[in-house]
């Protein structure tokens, strides 16, 4: 997937990794992507939950070799 931006959160354990996402959608512009590279097994569930609660789009979650690549769209 092409995102616009991409957030390395590896090495952070919940919910920092959902924080600086948050913080990261901030400086973007509606309708963009970012990509969250993470390593903490919470963050396959924490992202899809907290893009529901903020009304973000959830693009998916890619599986690496050690860690993930998850992919929000800013909503508003």
């Amino acid at each position: 997937m092409k995102a616009d931006d991409t957030l390395d959160a590896l090495g952070l354990l919940c919910p920092v990794p959902i924080i600086k996402t948050k913080i990261k959608l901030l400086e973007m512009e509606a309708g963009k992507i970012l990509e969250v590279l993470a390593d903490d097994e919470g963050f396959v569930t924490d992202l899809p939950a907290w893009c529901k609660k903020t009304g973000n789009e959830f693009l998916g979650i890619e599986k690496e070799a050690d860690y993930f690549k998850g992919y929000v769209r800013r909503a508003r």
